[in-house]
């Protein structure tokens, strides 16, 4: 089941995303979160009118994906970033995309026209999601990011929605 996130997910969404801080450098976060910052960020999100989903099964959060604004300029209001991570066992099982497919359906239904999605590189499944759900590569910026004594590529994959 796809949801909207409250804050009561926060706990669950923060040992997901603890797990890629400490272990990837698909997020280049560095400090791990507290639910508290998770529930934080859940209000904040909604509040500008941007959805926060949860995946679940059997009561348990499996992943969760989001959309945030892309800048802070006023010119940009019609894009925004989106993410998306699930729990390291709900991986390739179709969780990813049907986060996406969700988010993607609440966009259409706000004054969103773009969405843009960031991937550290290299990764090949992060990839392959983007590119099944439509959006196409536009843009590479080489060593950008710097986490556990490696440079990271960062490319990014958008798609007009409408």
């Amino acid at each position: 089941m796809i949801r909207t996130a409250t804050v009561q997910d926060a706990e669950a969404i923060s040992l997901i995303y603890n797990h890629y801080i400490a272990n990837t450098v698909i997020t280049f976060e560095e400090e791990l979160v507290t639910s508290d910052d998770i529930a934080s960020r859940i209000k904040a999100t909604q509040a500008a009118g941007l959805p926060w989903l949860v995946a679940e099964d059997n009561k348990k959060v499996l992943g969760y994906a989001y959309a945030s604004p892309w800048k802070s300029r006023s010119a940009y209001q019609f894009s925004v970033e989106t993410s998306v991570y699930l729990a390291p066992d709900a991986s390739r099982k179709g969780w990813g995309s049907q986060l996406y497919q969700a988010l993607f359906i609440q966009l259409k239904a706000t004054e969103v026209r773009t969405v843009i999605g960031g991937i550290a590189l290299p990764n090949p499944a992060s990839i392959a999601l983007h590119e099944k759900l439509g959006m196409q590569k536009s843009a590479h910026f080489s060593e950008v990011g710097y986490k556990f004594n490696q440079w990271v590529d960062v490319g990014y994959w958008q798609k007009r929605l409408v």
